[in-house]
């Protein structure tokens, strides 16, 4: 059959499974964010023509194989310094209305310039947050705390409510942001009791795959880092200290299911190839959706194939 018809009938019904769960649930595939009227639509493409071969060194590996493959391929790449990541979210992190992509907040609409003053309020600035937080790797070291794969612009008042907090589900009895965009309470989840943080919905797919990629890409200081920090608030919770898996068993179960839940989206692949254009490594769980799987899921018998990926 010709490639084009065979794209077309995929895509053709794709596009009548979404409309037709979104008439039985009430609910778009994926909800448009509440600081602006960018749909946020799951897609099943993948990465740029141009750097086809980035991952051609990772072809026919499987489960733990394909982990330590990306990780040396992802590993290397351009040093940012501190100060350059305030620039650096201009082009990784500005909504199509020009303003701030916020993931902690549902209410804020900050002009790029509004950037890390004092906050006494959720509304009043925006920081730089390691959603995987320093002080699990130690501290300013490098290149873990520029790494853009995991900084990302976010509310200075609600990121300094979520601290040190693992991620997590919960009923949020300790705070909320406003509107209930984020969460903070003891966690729900089966696995962990102790307080975490929980996202909204529609961000919980990107935070899953920035783990992902934190752990794929750092493997080798995995357990330096349970070692060293793993008195510090949700070390423990988080990693299980081992080069693989890498996360603990509650925390991969859940963050497998905010996956699946929340799909790449096209924020999540624009971010991509901005963050690639910076410093020059990609975070290959947006570039091949549902590739976890493949590492840690029911595919991960199979031969991973660049060229000819399938979800």
């Amino acid at each position: 059959m010709n490639k084009g018809i065979r794209l077309f009938i995929v895509c053709s019904a794709f596009i009548f499974i979404c409309c037709s769960n979104s008439a039985n649930t009430g609910k778009s595939v994926k909800s448009i964010n509440t600081q602006s009227s960018v749909q946020l639509t799951p897609l099943t493409s993948t990465i740029p023509e141009d750097v086809q071969d980035y991952y051609k060194s990772a072809n026919g590996k499987k489960g733990a194989e394909l982990k330590t493959a990306m990780s040396s391929i992802i590993y290397n790449r351009r040093e940012r310094q501190y100060n350059d990541l305030w620039s650096d979210f201009k082009r990784t992190d500005v909504r199509s209305d020009g303003k701030i992509w916020d993931l902690y907040s549902g209410i804020t609409a900050y002009n790029p310039v509004n950037k890390g003053k004092s906050y006494k309020k959720e509304g009043d600035c925006y920081n730089r947050e390691h959603s995987f937080p320093n002080s699990w790797f130690g501290g300013n070291i490098q290149p873990m705390y520029t790494d853009l794969h995991h900084v990302y612009p976010t509310d200075g008042y609600v990121n300094n409510r979520r601290g040190n907090y693992p991620f997590g589900e919960t009923k949020g009895e300790r705070y909320k942001s406003e509107r209930d965009f984020s969460k903070l309470g003891k966690c729900t989840y089966p696995g962990y009791t102790g307080i975490v943080f929980e996202p909204n919905d529609e961000y919980k797919g990107d935070f899953a795959r920035t783990y992902f990629y934190m752990v794929t890409c750092y493997e080798e200081r995995l357990a330096d880092w349970y070692g060293q920090y793993g008195e510090k608030e949700g070390v423990r919770q988080t990693l299980d200290g081992n080069t693989y898996p890498g996360l603990t068993e509650w925390q991969l179960k859940m963050l497998m299911k905010w996956a699946a839940a929340d799909p790449v989206s096209q924020k999540e692949i624009q971010r991509n190839n901005a963050v690639y254009e910076i410093q020059r490594n990609r975070n290959p769980f947006i570039d091949f959706p549902g590739l976890e799987r493949l590492i840690w899921g029911d595919r991960r018998n199979i031969p991973f194939s660049p060229a000819n990926y399938d979800k």
